[in-house]
Parts: structure tokens; C-alpha cells; sequence
């Protein structure tokens, strides 16, 4: 009896594991980003049900207080961002990459304002589940950077006379 659950457990894992092996990265890529985006679009329709669909009952995600860790943690972190009528923010997947195992991706993007502003930059990894839905793992935001201050080039301070020089 044993050996049948250890054989039919093997037999669940190659197969999970043939079933990413079959779909390139692109493929792969391109649920990240549509699972990406449909977790966004829960903001937009400020259904905090849905977003939570989209966390991982495990996930950590980083913010100014700590990270919230766990599902629930996370929801109830956001639950304040889901209320009202218009959304704080928002964001949508730029770019996607996958590891080869097909088992985790990473999704970054920008942060909007609600008059389209780049307000920060997100950073999400997702997990590709045995039943073969993307959630989030891990999330963390950062502040949109300066770019422009930081690709201006350094001003020297003013030289003051040397006194000796006279």
C-alpha cells in the first residue's frame, strides 16, 4: 500500500513536471503577465476578494511597516488600499522573466498615481502551482527614482580662496 501512494505520487510529480517541461517560457511568461495584470485589474475594481485569489497562502510582501507575511497578513494589509471609491494606484506587468524549471517568474513594473504618474516601481515573484495557477510569493515596491537628478552630472563646490595663496 505504501509503495502504490509513493509510485502514484511520482507518477503526479512527473507528469506536473512534463506538463511545464511542454510550454516554452514565453509561454510561461505571458501567464505571469496576464496573472500580473488581472491582479492589478482587482485594484481597479476594488474587489479585495479577487486580489486575495492571487496571493500565495505563504507569500511575504515587503512594506513600510514590515512585511505582512501569510495570505490573511496581506489582505488585511491592504484592505484599507481597496476602499473608496477610486483606486491610489496602480500598476501593470512591463517585464517577465522565468526561470527554466518553470516553477517561479519574476514581474516587474510601474506604479501609477491616479493621474498616470509614475509613483514607484514593483517587483513580484510568482509561483507556478500543481494546479497550474500563478501566485504571488513575494512582493515589494520601491520609490520611482530620480533619473533624471541622478543622469545630471555632479556639481563642484565653490573653491574658496586660499588665504596663503597672497
Amino acid at each position: 500500500m505504501r509503495f502504490a501512494k509513493l509510485f502514484s505520487g511520482l507518477l503526479l510529480t512527473t507528469a506536473l513536471a512534463g506538463t511545464v517541461a511542454a510550454q516554452t517560457t514565453e509561454e510561461l511568461a505571458r501567464q505571469v503577465r496576464d496573472s500580473e495584470n488581472a491582479f492589478a485589474a482587482t485594484m481597479a475594481k476594488r474587489d479585495l476578494k479577487a486580489f486575495g485569489t492571487f496571493v500565495a497562502e505563504d507569500a511575504v510582501f515587503f512594506g513600510g511597516k514590515g512585511p505582512l507575511r501569510g495570505r490573511s497578513a496581506v489582505v488585511a494589509g491592504w484592505k484599507g488600499l481597496y476602499e473608496g471609491a477610486k483606486p491610489p494606484f496602480s500598476w501593470q506587468s512591463e517585464t517577465v522573466e522565468v526561470l527554466a524549471t518553470g516553477q517561479l517568474a519574476h514581474s516587474s513594473g510601474p506604479v501609477l498615481d491616479p493621474e498616470g504618474r509614475r509613483v514607484g516601481t514593483f517587483n513580484s515573484i510568482w509561483r507556478h502551482g500543481a494546479d497550474g495557477k500563478w501566485q504571488v510569493v513575494f512582493d515589494k515596491g520601491c520609490d520611482a527614482c530620480a533619473c533624471a537628478d541622478a543622469a545630471a552630472p555632479a556639481q563642484k563646490p565653490a573653491q574658496q580662496p586660499d588665504p596663503k595663496a597672497d
